[in-house]
């Protein structure tokens, strides 16, 4: 079945211009026609094009120039090159910056043909290769918890098995490192799905607002209660309830949540009236309970009633191998939230990002590319947009008494050697785009 695609053909001569949207309207595509470079670019704010047939030889913007912007604000748009027979070389240039293909004047028809094939092939492979991608990112997917390392996938089959009863799970570890995601993703796998999910920080609330918003108050229990409330235990009846940080919250606060899960009732402040509760009880902490527990901070009996299942969420820097997938979920996240063209990261600042310890966890690596994408300049995330992460916290070790710039001109230099000047399969093994390598060939002045 074939496609309609939208083409646009860019040449000052009038004759090839037309020669183009007869031919081309004739087989069933829009088409549509710029006289030089600016006209096109013009042309590209407005609406987008599937192909574009630019001539190498115009005046004031000549067509490398004008690939260069196409592929850099444009990627998805194929471009074809159109040169004199006998001029190759200019056309071998744009094929490694980026073009598709390239046609030699004089052209008959049937090599328009051919070459509009070869496009919508390759297009065809493009959307096949996005949408085995987007497979594949859910494979490593997890209710919104993203990874595949050995360490996720034990904390995957214990979620799946917990979710299964209905017996209290302390989750265990460092801040930042997912606890409340497994929590939903246990309450999302159990037959409370369809009840409600609370999540309660009790290190955020004052212990004397935190018994209010867990069991609710009658009218006038006290200055303010100018209306009678229910309470979280309360409103969850029938889902689960999440407390994070459950290691702050005071001794007598302990003691009327133990009363809770050993009877199911509440009394709301000001009330001596008992209500039925039904709720799942997950909590989490990034403290050393059982440490807490010996030094008296933590009461022994409301510990073994919350630490019926105890599962570690893994820190970051054991799990390594999880960072490149949620790079590339935050950087496609908060390129889309911030409408910016920041669709890629260097070879050399993905190392950097692996390589670096991540006291904050997930939510520390998610800030840091956030704050990457709306600061860049440039479609590519390379190492200087990373400037900020302190590498007190990174066992990356640039060599002493050298600038980024030094390291980065370097490395490429050494990457070109060993790919012997073929620039594609260098910006492959970077990581970047050919048009972004060009540029920093040009900017280092390396030999290619």
């Amino acid at each position: 079945m074939k496609s309609t695609m939208n083409i646009m053909v860019v040449d000052d001569e009038k004759i090839v211009r037309e020669s183009f949207l007869h031919w081309f309207r004739k087989i069933g595509h829009h088409v549509e026609a710029a006289a030089s470079g600016t006209e096109a670019l013009s042309r590209l704010t407005r609406a987008p094009f599937d192909l574009m047939f630019v001539d190498i030889k115009m005046p004031e913007m000549d067509g490398i120039e004008l690939l260069e912007k196409i592929k850099s604000d444009y990627p998805d748009t194929a471009v074809v090159i159109i040169t004199a027979y006998g001029s190759i070389e200019p056309a071998i240039k744009a094929m490694q910056i980026g073009a598709a293909d390239y046609l030699l004047k004089p052209f008959k028809p049937e090599q328009l043909t051919l070459v509009l094939e070869k496009i919508c092939q390759q297009k065809h492979m493009s959307r096949e290769y996005q949408y085995l991608k987007g497979r594949l990112e859910k494979m490593t997917r997890f209710d919104n918890i993203i990874g595949r390392s050995g360490a996720m996938e034990e904390v995957f089959g214990l979620i799946l098995e917990v979710a299964q009863s209905d017996s209290a799970v302390l989750l265990l570890g460092e801040t930042g490192t997912g606890k409340e995601l497994v929590a939903k993703a246990i309450h999302a796998k159990s037959s409370r799905a369809h009840h409600p999910f609370i999540a309660i920080n009790c290190g955020a609330i004052p212990d004397t607002l935190l018994s209010s918003e867990l069991f609710g108050h009658q009218k006038g229990a006290f200055t303010g209660a100018t209306q009678t409330r229910k309470g979280f235990l309360e409103v969850v009846s029938g889902g689960t309830l999440f407390l994070d940080e459950i290691g702050e919250i005071s001794p007598k606060m302990q003691i009327d949540l133990l009363r809770v899960l050993e009877e199911k009732k509440i009394s709301r402040v000001g009330s001596s009236q008992t209500i039925d509760v039904d709720f799942r009880l997950i909590s989490a902490t990034r403290r050393n309970l059982v440490e807490e527990t010996s030094a008296g901070n933590f009461r022994q009996d409301f510990f073994y009633r919350v630490n019926v299942i105890e599962i570690k969420v893994p820190p970051l820097r054991d799990r390594k191998e999880d960072i490149p997938l949620l790079v590339e979920h935050f950087l496609d996240k908060y390129s889309q939230e911030t409408n910016k063209q920041v669709d890629s990261i260097s070879g050399y600042a993905r190392e950097q990002l692996i390589h670096y310890d991540w006291p904050g966890n997930v939510r520390e690596l998610e800030n840091a590319i956030e704050r990457a994408v709306v600061l860049s300049k440039s479609r590519t995330l390379d190492i200087q947009d990373f400037a900020f992460l302190k590498p007190a916290h990174s066992d990356y070790r640039e060599p002493e008494g050298r600038s980024l710039l030094e390291i980065e001109k370097d490395h490429i230099s050494k990457i070109l050697t060993e790919s012997e000047g073929n620039v594609t399969r260098a910006a492959k093994i970077l990581g970047i785009n050919r048009v972004t390598l060009h540029k920093k060939i040009k900017r280092y002045e390396l030999k290619h």
